[in-house]
């Protein structure tokens, strides 16, 4: 086995080993000597194995249902990916092809969804790179949440009193066009080593009010079960630690990586939050409904993260759609965020007013379980603020005055005293 992939044996302390998982973005060698081992996921939707068929007629069943397949054979440049889409009405598809500065990996499994579709479905516009990624507009930056002046020790943040967010990977499976972290994930092209880690769980040690903590990256679920289990074993251990939580999009763009082996590693952990990062309802598919049962069964808590993007989902019945489908797979609606202005996202963001908009057209259409919070997280590092409709109208005399999800109009008997 290569150090590339390396997992320490049963019993081995993994705290005295640094390995340095590399997972360059630029390359399609990832993974290249790992043993591609017989998964347990076997879920292969019917078009997905028609695209299969078609672009990799060579491979197994066991490899396309590996998730270490699935990553080396991402797709990381634009000659690669035009193989599978119609790549002509892309502006300066030359230029983009060439630059380096917008890097690209989509898993072969999320590439079958974007498949025959235009290069404006929805799903690609979140995931193939745009020109316009390069366009500095007013009030974005590299670090707008301002993350990196909250990191007491590397790769953790400490905005909020009680809680923590911990960077264990720079590397993820996919990569959104709008995500907040993407100055880090463009310029760390490898899992941080185990070492790496230290630093943050000590400090976390010596903080007795943090209660509750968020392993994100990157992805988490892209690094191997060992590592991922020292993490979580290691937080575990801290007696004023009540909640970890996994901020993950592995779920919804390699399923694969939801084996019953992990699954059962992950459930030793409880209680175990997953933030899953979902976009649109064409991701929920057989292979996703698969891996979200799987979390769900170990009873993991499921919740959702969604980004207001335009032309994406900014759309009240796209909405409803996604939120009604994650809740019936067990997933409870949990943000929709205001897009994060990093730079090159004005493409993406709506006026903070479409967002509200949408949280009317849901509230009381849909079950109160299906709808998330509308935040805006402050630029400048001032935490997650929600924003609603104005339902409260104000007071006339001991009445509070109301408007419901219909724009009716009611009271409430609450006499000043």
């Amino acid at each position: 086995m290569s150090q590339q992939d390396f997992e320490p044996p049963l019993g081995q302390d993994l705290s005295s080993i640094n390995v340095v998982l590399e997972t360059s973005t630029s390359s399609d060698e990832l993974f290249k000597d790992s043993e591609i081992k017989t998964s347990d996921f076997k879920v292969i939707s019917p078009e997905t194995a028609k695209f299969r068929e078609k672009y990799f007629p060579q491979t197994s069943n066991k490899q396309w249902n590996s998730w270490r397949w699935q990553i080396q054979n991402s797709y990381t440049n634009f000659k690669k990916l035009s193989e599978i889409l119609d790549t002509s009405s892309i502006d300066d598809f030359d230029f983009l092809s060439k630059s380096r500065k917008l890097p690209l990996r989509i898993t072969p499994y999320y590439a079958s969804l974007l498949h025959d579709k235009p290069i404006d479905y929805p799903l690609s516009k979140s995931v193939v790179p745009n020109k316009l990624e390069l366009i500095i507009s007013q009030g974005e930056e590299n670090d707008p949440l301002h993350e990196e002046s909250m990191c007491p020790v590397e790769n953790l943040v400490h905005r909020y009193p009680d809680r923590v967010l911990m960077l264990s990977t720079g590397f993820c499976s996919g990569y959104c066009r709008y995500c907040t972290r993407s100055h880090m994930v463009a310029k760390d092209k490898k899992h941080f080593a185990v070492k790496a880690w230290e630093t943050s769980i000590n400090y976390i040690k010596n903080n007795p009010n943090i209660r509750d903590v968020v392993i994100s990256g990157g992805d988490p679920l892209t690094m191997p079960e060992k590592h991922l289990e020292f993490l979580l074993s290691s937080l575990n251990a801290i007696p004023h630690v009540e909640i970890i939580r996994i901020g993950t999009k592995v779920p919804m763009v390699m399923p694969q990586r939801i084996t019953n082996t992990l699954v059962k590693m992950l459930k030793k952990y409880q209680p175990l939050y997953m933030s899953i990062h979902s976009t649109h309802p064409d991701e929920i598919t057989p292979e996703v409904v698969e891996a979200l049962r799987r979390l769900a069964d170990a009873g993991i808590v499921l919740g959702s993260q969604t980004v207001l993007l335009k032309g994406v989902n900014d759309n009240i019945e796209i909405m409803k759609e996604l939120m009604l489908k994650l809740l019936k797979n067990r997933v409870r609606p949990y943000y929709i965020y205001q897009c994060d202005p990093i730079p090159g996202s004005s493409h993406f963001r709506t006026p903070v007013s479409r967002g509200v908009e949408i949280i009317k057209g849901l509230r009381g259409y849909i079950s109160g379980y299906a709808i998330p919070h509308y935040v805006i997280d402050a630029p400048g590092g001032g935490g997650k603020i929600p924003f609603l409709p104005e339902y409260y109208q104000g007071r006339e005399g001991d009445y509070i005055m109301m408007k419901n999800f219909e724009g009716k109009s009611y009271k409430y008997y609450d006499p000043i005293k």
